[in-house]
């Protein structure tokens, strides 16, 4: 047996070991009495497979065994079993995440003193940007400063100077020309607000250019500029596309709604029209798998069928030579299939319902016993099994 077997589970395979070797019957022959395959009995006695309480009951019948004491013990095993595959799937969790942990830790952050010599950096360039600013300022504001207005007079002959003003954009200052306040040249007196100063100026978005202004007449308030369609324009188009979504959507959503009760009307005519030959059970006892056309082409006791709860019963039988050729059949399941025991190596089982068919034979020296994978039917009446020897005599149940 595995060393990592747990202490329960070991225990209730010895027991069945020895009930088997107490009873003088050998592995084949137990699995033709109890109906459970050699190479399954094989697992249970060497602890590989926990056996299914059918096969518990059938060992008890024939060893002569109480069957409340062994199904006892086998509960015990079961449990424990169930505790290692879950202790088994939580170390294999707890793996799985610390390698993720170990893999997401290579990607750690840049290191602290990186992060601050970054910082300073970026600190120093910010100053020297601001002190750039600073000197430029200054030197705007002696430039404004020191401009002087041609043609007006001051005390003793001086010219008087400008106050100063807000420099003015690069794009706006020509050679040759002296940056004004006003059309008049004078200072003390300010444009309307909006108006940039100096005959080089542009008029603002949404502006018309203003008129040259005689000398001697007063500025005018600057004419607002047509409004910008093409904005408008793309404004109105996209509000339209957004109300077209949505009024398709409104649609579509009205279709789903009155289309789906259509739909399930359709489904549930098209479920009931199908062929009522073999009929699936939803809720299927415990240990059983699958029920009428899920069960065809699997095997029975993989599935369950051969169970309590699958309530297997030997429909049919018929002997050729020495061969015993049977149609069994579960009720819960809704299938049937064929077995024969008292076999030999080269005989060979067929089952069929209809057109369905599934095969089986004997191919290991020592072997006597095979059954087929099951074919879904409404009742025992409607399978079918027949044996061929190695000998290539014939023989079916009728």
């Amino acid at each position: 047996m595995p060393d990592e077997l747990d202490p329960q589970v070991k225990e209730f395979a010895g027991q069945l070991r020895r009930l088997v070797d107490r009873s003088g019957l050998s592995v084949a022959a137990v699995a033709d009495r109890t109906g459970y395959s050699k190479t399954s009995w094989d697992r249970y006695l060497n602890g590989r497979l926990l056996a299914p309480k059918g096969a518990i009951v059938a060992l008890a019948e024939v060893t002569g065994t109480h069957p409340v004491h062994l199904t006892t013990m086998w509960e015990l095993a079961e449990r424990a079993w169930s505790r290692s595959e879950m202790r088994h799937d939580m170390t294999m969790e707890a793996m799985r995440i610390s390698q993720a942990r170990a893999a997401l830790g290579e990607f750690g952050a840049p290191p602290a003193n990186a992060q601050s010599d970054k910082a300073r950096s970026d600190k120093a360039q910010s100053g020297k940007a601001e002190g750039g600013k600073a000197e430029g300022g200054k030197a705007a504001r002696k430039g404004a400063s020191a401009t002087a207005t041609p043609g007006i007079a001051g005390p003793a002959g001086v010219s008087p100077t400008v106050p100063p003003q807000p420099a003015a954009p690069e794009s706006d200052v020509r050679e040759g020309t002296s940056q004004v306040g006003n059309s008049w040249g004078l200072a003390g007196y300010s444009r309307p607000a909006g108006q940039s100063g100096g005959a080089g100026a542009r008029p603002g978005a949404g502006q018309v250019p203003e008129a040259p202004v005689p000398h001697g007449e007063l500025p005018r308030a600057p004419r607002p500029g047509p409004p910008d369609g093409l904005a408008g324009a793309r404004r109105r188009l996209l509000m339209f596309a957004a109300g077209v979504v949505g009024v398709l959507v409104v649609i579509a959503a009205v279709f789903l709604f009155t289309n789906k009760g259509d739909g399930h009307k359709k489904t549930s005519a098209t479920h009931t029209s199908a062929s009522p030959s073999v009929s699936t059970n939803p809720d299927l006892p415990a240990g059983v798998k699958c029920a009428g056309a899920g069960c065809t082409g699997k095997d029975a006791e993989a599935m369950g069928c051969t169970t309590d709860a699958g309530a297997a019963t030997t429909a049919k039988t018929a002997t050729v030579g020495t061969t015993v050729v049977e149609v069994r059949y579960s009720k819960t399941c809704g299938a049937a299939w064929g077995r024969i025991t008292a076999g030999a190596q080269g005989d060979s089982v067929q089952v069929s319902a209809g057109a369905v068919k599934e095969s089986d034979s004997i191919t290991a020296v020592g072997d006597n016993i095979a059954y087929t994978p099951m074919v879904a039917v409404k009742d025992a009446g409607e399978a079918k099994a027949c044996v061929t020897l190695a000998s290539g005599q014939k023989g079916c149940t009728t």
